[in-house]
């Protein structure tokens, strides 16, 4: 994922103008031609749908996919594991290794995570390791930030989230939202969903702060965490919320 993915790819979305659902015209609505949507009521058809529009623009754009079989074979098998084990586990999670040597994960509607090759590579092969990154992303997901990121993008632009926006304007700010920071707040739940969800899954949960305090350690921050909360304060929290609710260790999982 370049750079201009992660800094500020397409700046420009937020500039589409959204019509509302009254100026539907009869001619677009006998042919299906424009579809709207509200996006206080997306259900979980459309935002897969939307989804899969904006990783189709994602690819067409700044995103080189990789295609050596056996990171994407690690990549979907660790991915799946968790998706299986989250809170939203029926959503069809798409997993994808992006060619990129900066280390990055970022999930966007509909189940699509990403994830580069520097990332993977940070890993030093620990898999329970690269489980606690897609964990957290795939909390994201489970709690619909990306649904919420739209939503206020929506209202910003059209006045309100009731009235209908066309898919393309979504799409078009779906795409820019992948290079937009979630709140502090919104990183947290991500954190608490993804230690549950590592748990569920059959991994240790301090798999997620053993690879952030050893990144932090080897001051070696990649940019999946530039955008996330403070570093000492996030391990500890996480580590934490591990002794508080008893969740499984790597040292009891031996």
């Amino acid at each position: 994922m370049k750079k201009q993915l992660l800094v500020g790819l397409l700046s420009s979305a937020l500039l589409v103008t959204a019509a509302p659902s009254f100026a539907i015209g009869w001619e677009d609505l006998l042919r299906g031609a424009v579809q709207y949507y509200s996006v206080s009521n997306l259900s979980p058809q459309q935002e897969v749908a939307l989804g899969q529009q904006i990783n189709k623009q994602l690819l067409s754009t700044e995103v080189r996919l990789n295609s050596d079989r056996i990171l994407n074979d690690l990549v979907q098998r660790v991915g799946q594991r968790i998706a299986r084990a989250s809170d939203r586990p029926n959503l069809p999670y798409t997993f994808q290794v992006v060619q990129d040597k900066s280390g990055n994960a970022v999930a966007t509607l509909g189940g699509f995570v990403y994830v580069t090759t520097g990332l993977i590579q940070a890993t030093n092969g620990d898999e329970a390791e690269l489980a606690g990154v897609l964990a957290h992303e795939v909390g994201h997901i489970s709690a619909r930030h990306s649904v919420q990121q739209m939503k206020q993008a929506a209202i910003a632009q059209t006045g309100s989230a009731l009235l209908g926006v066309d898919q393309n304007t979504l799409v078009n700010i779906g795409v820019g939202l992948v290079s937009r920071n979630y709140s502090r707040e919104d990183e947290y739940e991500a954190d608490r969903l993804g230690l549950h969800t590592l748990a569920r899954a059959g991994y240790p949960a301090d798999a997620l702060p053993r690879f952030l305090r050893k990144l932090y350690s080897a001051n070696s921050v990649p940019e999946f965490l530039s955008t996330h909360p403070g570093s000492q304060n996030r391990v500890t929290r996480l580590e934490q919320m591990i002794q508080a609710e008893g969740l499984p260790t790597s040292r009891q999982l031996r």
